[in-house]
């Protein structure tokens, strides 16, 4: 077993502190790559206080995970030591259903097995995730890196970035679209970034007219403040479009009034309370309320190398692995442009 540093909660009532465990040893098809940088994802935080039920513990959060190769299998062909690598929110999967036979892994119908608090494939290991120094992952869950672009800005892609840019290439918005980004966060902010490359005309959404500035600045073309009844009037029926970041609890009848007759309501935000939704919110104009969730392998791998292609990163402020607190709690106040990401040299 090869000896790991990293942080973990005990259990839903403790803090994340400094905890040594194992990772298996490099089998024929794996990948061991020392960690450099980990995105912090308020999926996180979520999770290591059990907010969404189920959580495993000791728990070691973090699925944007950038680094650099230091082993490989006997039978690996993708990857040498000292490439560049990254592991996102997924380290397998069953790989013969259909959705896995489709590079959609992230729906896999068998159940995949999430980068920290999940289980391998065994359905017993525990996995854990990238506030660590160290992880060992089959090659096909890990993700191939350009030396293009800077590495810290380049984790948040592995949630953040894939979970805006799957459905924005899924409905196929670009050119002569109208898309609306609803919040600007961590994942508004690559929401903006995308849609501006694909071609769209884009507008944020934001109940914070601060941030107008901010979302121009990343090339947004239009910024509605949604708590000013004037504003949100003007653009009622507008937009082909909503791709909807937001996971604080609000109105989608709000939102999908704003939708043009066959507009499409993408969530990508998880609130915490059910939504409550009018039929005729979506019957009044052929409008579709959808659901995406991050991207498989081959789609990821995808969006790797637009960015690459394109010099898309995230925005990011880097940390100091003790100060993960004091990130939670701005990042809980959005008091962050727009992802945290740890400096895992600091652990």
């Amino acid at each position: 077993m090869i000896p790991v540093k990293g942080y973990a909660a005990q259990n839903a009532q403790t803090d994340l502190a400094p905890w040594n465990f194992e990772r298996r040893e490099v089998g024929p098809h794996d990948v061991q790559f020392e960690i450099l940088y980990c995105g912090v994802c308020h999926s996180d935080l979520h999770q290591i206080k059990d907010e969404w039920g189920g959580s495993i513990f000791p728990m070691v959060p973090g699925h944007e995970i950038v680094g650099k190769v230091v082993k490989v299998g006997d039978h690996v062909k993708k990857f040498k030591i000292g490439d560049l690598a990254g592991t996102g929110c997924l380290v397998d999967s069953c790989r013969v259903c259909k959705n896995c036979q489709d590079g959609l892994e992230q729906y896999c119908t068998n159940g995949h097995s999430q980068t920290y608090n999940g289980v391998e494939q065994d359905k017993v290991t525990p996995t854990y995730g990238g506030y660590s120094n160290s992880i060992v992952v089959h090659e096909d869950f890990v993700l191939q890196i350009s030396e293009k672009l800077d590495l810290a800005a380049v984790a948040p892609l592995l949630c953040a970035g894939i979970t805006t840019y799957s459905p924005l290439k899924h409905w196929k918005v670009g050119k002569g679209h109208k898309l609306a980004v609803l919040g600007l966060g961590g994942l508004g902010h690559m929401a903006v970034k995308f849609g501006v490359a694909f071609g769209a005309e884009v507008t944020v959404l934001s109940t914070s007219p601060k941030k107008e500035e901010d979302a121009k600045k990343l090339g947004a073309h239009h910024f509605v403040v949604t708590s000013d009844e004037e504003q949100v009037k003007a653009v009622a029926g507008t937009f082909d479009f909503i791709l909807d970041t937001v996971s604080a609890d609000h109105d989608l009848n709000l939102y999908l009034s704003l939708l043009a007759t066959n507009g499409v309501h993408i969530c990508v935000g998880v609130p915490p309370t059910p939504a409550q939704l009018y039929a005729f919110s979506l019957i009044g104009g052929r409008k579709s309320l959808v659901g995406s969730m991050i991207g498989g392998l081959p789609e990821t791998q995808e969006m790797l190398d637009y960015c690459a292609e394109h010099n898309i990163v995230s925005d990011i402020e880097l940390i100091d692995i003790k100060d993960i607190y004091a990130a939670y709690e701005r990042m809980t106040k959005g008091d962050v442009r727009y992802r945290f990401v740890i400096d895992l040299a600091t652990l």
